[in-house]
């Protein structure tokens, strides 16, 4: 007589937090970057926990601030997630991708830019991913809608995104109608209230 047949236990997949930014400067910015976050939640492993208020910047280009270029809505999003670092990498590439970014100039104008800025605290460093990203502890467009919404965070390695913000000294100016931040942000609410290419962005 043989034994019953038992299904192997099922590991949990623990969540860890992340900082994703996101920016845009070319269509319908407000749109896209609204629907991205919508995207971003209905992925399979993220969840989207928190979207900040929307700012306004103008494009930063290799040789410095273009502001004869399209300006750029940034904001940052929250979210949990049981992907690994690469797999969530894997995953906002494809949201990118999903709304026509393609990447034939760095820091070039672009549709829709993604980038982790901050996974669990967590450091790496190798041909794919940096982790934190390595600019932006110097980029207000990261750094303000990221303080609107998480003010007592820090940056790994680099100290409290606070004092961050106040050194770093970029031109930025609130988006209308975007002064207050969403929380508990799911699926098609997402749409409600509302930076480099190593990481999938643009910082």
């Amino acid at each position: 007589m043989t034994a019953p047949q038992h299904p192997r236990p099922q590991r949990m997949r623990v969540s860890v937090p992340a900082v994703l930014a996101l920016g845009s400067n070319l269509g319908d910015r407000e749109a896209t970057i609204r629907k991205a976050v919508a995207d971003l939640d209905a992925a399979d492993g993220i969840r989207v926990q928190q979207l900040s208020p929307l700012i306004e910047t103008p494009a930063l280009k290799l040789t410095g601030v273009d502001y004869t270029a399209p300006a750029y809505l940034n904001a940052v999003v929250l979210v949990d997630t049981v992907l690994g670092p690469h797999d969530l990498l894997d995953a906002v590439n494809a949201v990118e991708e999903g709304h026509g970014r393609v990447r034939e100039e760095r820091w070039g104008d672009r549709t829709l830019d993604i980038d982790i800025i901050d996974y669990d605290g967590r450091r790496l460093d190798d041909e794919r991913l940096t982790l934190p990203h390595p600019r932006a502890w110097e980029r207000s467009f990261v750094l303000a809608p990221w303080h609107a919404v998480q003010p007592d965070a820090e940056l790994a390695g680099h100290g409290r995104i606070d004092l961050l913000l106040t050194a770093a000294g970029d031109a930025y100016r609130p988006y209308p109608d975007s002064d207050t931040a969403v929380s508990a942000v799911h699926g098609a609410s997402a749409a409600q209230d509302p930076a480099e290419d190593e990481n999938g962005g643009a910082v």
